[in-house]
């Protein structure tokens, strides 16, 4: 794996908190899947892995009346979070913690739904799935998002793109199968429109890399950086149909 250059982490989130969501996804959605969760006790315990800056965290707590722990091992994405909770005055009502999924040090069984848009392939899908398992009371619900291949045969741009970010990424069958591997009931899926993929992400990351090349003017390394940033959107525009975002509503049995 090629080594980024010193300042890309830097930059890569100076551009991505900035933005109303740091992955693909929007209300639409999360509402949709939250709809597959038909069972839920009224005041349901909500787990949120990988919240990042909160986005689908308050949407949950928008249309749940239940208690969200958001979970995030980005420091500055959790202090943002913390900062959006408090002025909203939901803190009561969402605790936000640092923390890495593959080490959660949360009590078995003691949440009836856990909600993850973009951030369980991060420790592998296979793992990320049986951990949530174990944290799931009977009958809880886990949704959440991945990125899926939607055609054989991606052009060359694609397929480095991806061998870079998530190289064991398979097919919706691939996820459906880790789903039943990890002792998960299948509710339902569903993909991602694109609208999800543009108007809280895609968009506002144009205008956000747009700002920056103003701000890093002359500083040639900004500038090769946001310009490598720059090519996720567009490769998006050429190819979406070899990808895409699913969304899956699974239940422990």
């Amino acid at each position: 794996m090629v080594e980024p250059p010193p300042r890309f982490w830097e930059l890569f989130f100076e551009v991505y908190e900035a933005l109303p969501r740091q992955g693909p996804g929007n209300r639409v959605s999360t509402a949709k899947a939250l709809a597959l969760c038909r069972d839920l006790p009224v005041s349901p315990a909500v787990l949120d892995l990988g919240c990042g800056t909160g986005a689908q965290t308050l949407d949950l707590a928008n249309l749940s009346s239940g208690s969200i722990i958001a979970i995030d091992s980005h420091a500055p994405s959790v202090a943002l979070l913390k900062a959006r909770v408090a002025a909203k005055r939901l803190s009561e009502k969402i605790e936000v913690r640092v923390g890495d999924i593959a080490q959660l040090h949360l009590p078995p069984d003691s949440f009836d739904l856990i909600w993850s848009e973009g951030a369980l392939y991060n420790v592998g899908l296979g793992k990320a799935l049986r951990i949530c398992h174990d944290l799931l009371r009977c009958g809880g619900y886990l949704a959440f998002t991945d990125a899926v291949w939607r055609k054989e045969d991606p052009p060359p741009e694609v397929t480095e793109s991806f061998a870079s970010d998530y190289p064991s990424m398979g097919f919706v069958a691939d996820d459906l199968a880790a789903i039943e591997g990890a002792e998960l009931s299948l509710i339902g899926h569903f993909a991602l429109p694109d609208e999800a993929w543009w108007d809280d992400f895609y968009r506002p990351m144009q205008v956000r890399i747009a700002e920056l090349r103003e701000k890093y003017k002359g500083d040639a390394e900004a500038l090769a950086t946001l310009a490598e940033l720059a090519t996720e959107p567009e490769m998006h525009r050429r190819h979406s149909e070899y990808y895409g975002y699913e969304f899956f509503v699974a239940r422990r049995r």
